[in-house]
């Protein structure tokens, strides 16, 4: 008997469990730029627990483990910034990416993100890139970090979030 992967607000006593799973699911990212000193692969649990207290913060969960996370807010210019999209490599290639974005898209709408949504990822990370391409996400920018690292933003209007 199978159990359902429940989307859902992350709990504070979740912090652990995302930072963990947020140092596994970079893993493959640092190999891919040769950097582990990745912001998410360095930030501290006193860190998270504070985003976690200013920032919405969603979970996939299964059963008890956390499977997944991605984290927003709403900026200044009501925009919606989205972050730290993560699933466990286990999990991966099931929906729950698209399943925690257009949740947490859905949330950041509703606290007044009219001005849309915006993300980021490196360029060589092509399946983020695929999926947010997917999902409605159009590159805005491209800003070179470093000689292996290129910043590529993608957009998204509220109105593509609506029609989804």
């Amino acid at each position: 008997m199978g159990m359902s992967v429940i989307i859902a607000a992350a709990r504070p006593e979740e912090a652990e469990q995302i930072l963990k799973l947020q140092y596994l699911g970079y893993q493959s990212e640092a190999e891919l730029y040769g950097d582990w000193t990745l912001e998410p692969l360095t930030q501290t649990l006193e860190s998270l627990k504070a985003e976690m207290s200013e920032h919405r913060v969603l979970v996939a969960r299964l059963g008890d483990e956390v499977v997944g996370s991605v984290r927003g807010w709403v900026d200044d210019n009501g925009v919606g910034q989205i972050g730290r999209l993560v699933v466990h490599p286990r999990m991966q290639r099931h929906g729950l990416g698209r399943r925690l974005l257009e949740g947490l898209e859905a949330q950041l709408a509703a606290d007044g993100a009219q001005g849309g949504f915006e993300l980021f990822t490196g360029h060589r990370s092509l399946g983020n890139l695929r999926l947010y391409r997917r999902l409605g996400y159009r590159e805005t920018e491209v800003r070179e970090v470093s000689r292996r690292l290129s910043i590529v933003t993608l957009a998204k209007p509220v109105a593509a979030t609506l029609a989804a």
